[in-house]
């Protein structure tokens, strides 16, 4: 049986995700920071205490995964704030950057050694974070984050390639979560089902790729 880890899987398309990879067989590993009613009917395994943007919550993931052998790491925790000209916020927007964009590589980079060869990495980034389909402007943090993690992507892309590592970057689409006050235009099972089938398929020959869930490949 095949483990996937996925962070912050206790709601939105994380939890979604979690549920999709247990009804197709998989061994589901959740990280979050505090569990949920959903999440825990799902009866999968849940890691709480898992903040990824701290060092104590890095730790209590790395102690929990110990010797686990990840087939599949979904880094899916993000935080949405908002900002525009005139009205910036340093604090807001660095929030962003720490959970967006660094707590990913650091995930990444704390378990790599438990990533066998030929297992997946999935980025869970936003084509907000693209710069050249920017049509409206403002989320300051939010776009620059999403960027920020686009641009580790790619890197992480080329540092695991000679493991045959892939590693796949995923816009979920306008879905309806709590991030988004439920304002979406598709529901968190139809985008992790889009992303759950996507995951599956990455291998070596779309590593780096930047995708919509429903498979389209998007402008950086």
């Amino acid at each position: 049986m095949k483990t996937v880890v996925i962070t912050g899987a206790n709601r939105g398309i994380g939890l979604a995700m979690a549920s999709e990879f247990k009804r197709l067989g998989y061994q589901v590993i959740a990280l979050c920071r505090q569990t949920s009613a959903n999440l825990a009917q799902l009866n999968v395994r849940v890691i709480e205490g898992v903040d990824v943007a701290t060092d104590k919550g890095r730790e209590t993931m790395v102690t929990a995964l110990a010797n686990v052998s990840i087939d599949i790491l979904i880094n899916n925790a993000g935080i949405l704030r908002d900002e525009s000209l005139g009205e910036l916020n340093s604090a807001t927007i660095m929030a962003q950057f720490s959970v967006n964009a660094l707590a990913p590589l650091q995930v990444v980079d704390l378990l790599a050694k438990q990533l066998p060869k030929g297992s997946k990495v999935a980025l869970i980034t936003s084509r907000m974070g693209s710069i050249s389909d920017n049509g409206s402007g403002g989320r300051y943090g939010y776009r620059m984050s999403k960027a920020a993690l686009n641009a580790a992507g790619m890197s992480l892309s080329k540092d695991l390639a000679p493991r045959a590592i892939s590693v796949g970057l995923y816009h979920p689409g306008y879905v309806q979560t709590d991030m988004v006050a439920n304002n979406g235009d598709i529901s968190a099972a139809t985008a992790a089902s889009r992303l759950v089938k996507l995951i599956i398929e990455q291998d070596m020959t779309q590593t780096g790729l930047f995708k919509h869930s429903n498979g389209e490949i998007l402008p950086w």
